[in-house]
């Protein structure tokens, strides 16, 4: 017996199409064109994923590397010495109070400068 695709094919370009809403022209009209872009944003979109969390923790710790050569250390020292006081703060807290607290950061750097 012969089978027609109809449904479960358009089932199949109309989710490809859904997704494609917001590209421009053909990219979000067009099922092939359409489908080619939006399989190279999706690759995007998980690789940006795993880059934006990459990104961020190097922006702390530019951040906090600023902030502790204002209190006269760097940043390896800094974090050294934060972990050789027990202090358990991360980097994305660090990097928030250097900003919004450099008193409050000033005294977690003379925590850190304290030798063991």
């Amino acid at each position: 017996m012969r089978v027609k695709r109809g449904f479960k094919a358009r089932q199949r370009r109309q989710k490809v199409l859904k997704l494609a809403r917001g590209f421009r022209g053909g990219r979000s009209k067009l099922f092939r064109t359409a489908a080619g872009t939006l399989d190279r944003a999706l690759r995007y979109a998980y690789r940006d994923r795993k880059a934006r969390k990459r990104n961020f923790r190097a922006l702390w710790i530019t951040r906090i590397n600023a902030a502790a050569r204002i209190n006269d250390l760097s940043y390896s020292k800094f974090m050294h010495g934060l972990k050789q006081a027990n202090v358990v703060l991360d980097r994305k807290v660090l990097a928030e109070l250097a900003i919004s607290d450099p008193a409050g950061f000033a005294q977690i750097a003379k925590l850190a400068a304290r030798p063991a």
